[in-house]
């Protein structure tokens, strides 16, 4: 078995997680945006699929743009949040005020 290779994380580098493969790990272990995301990869695959129905490619298109629009709505909730680990400089302690 190979061992990882390490190296120094720079400053503001977060980890990333590995996404669950398919939905029902998604589902299982997941947050959310996990589940979307497998979804939105499920749903790709069927759209590209030349098998693919073409009474079903309307339902799937309209359901991946659906998709997509949630995962960026999680995104832009996220980066509105902003980072957790930013530091706070405290201000002058009035204990008068308390």
């Amino acid at each position: 078995m190979a061992t990882p290779r390490l190296r120094p994380v720079a400053p503001g580098e977060r980890a990333k997680k590995d996404a669950p493969k398919t939905i029902a790990q998604a589902a299982e272990s997941g947050s959310a945006r996990d589940l979307l995301v497998a979804m939105r990869s499920r749903i790709a695959k069927q759209v590209d699929d030349l098998n693919t129905p073409a009474r079903d490619l309307a339902a799937l298109t309209k359901r991946l743009i659906e998709v997509v629009r949630d995962i960026e709505a999680i995104d832009a909730a996220h980066e509105q949040d902003g980072d957790d680990d930013a530091e706070v400089e405290d201000g002058e302690f009035d204990a008068s005020a308390v």
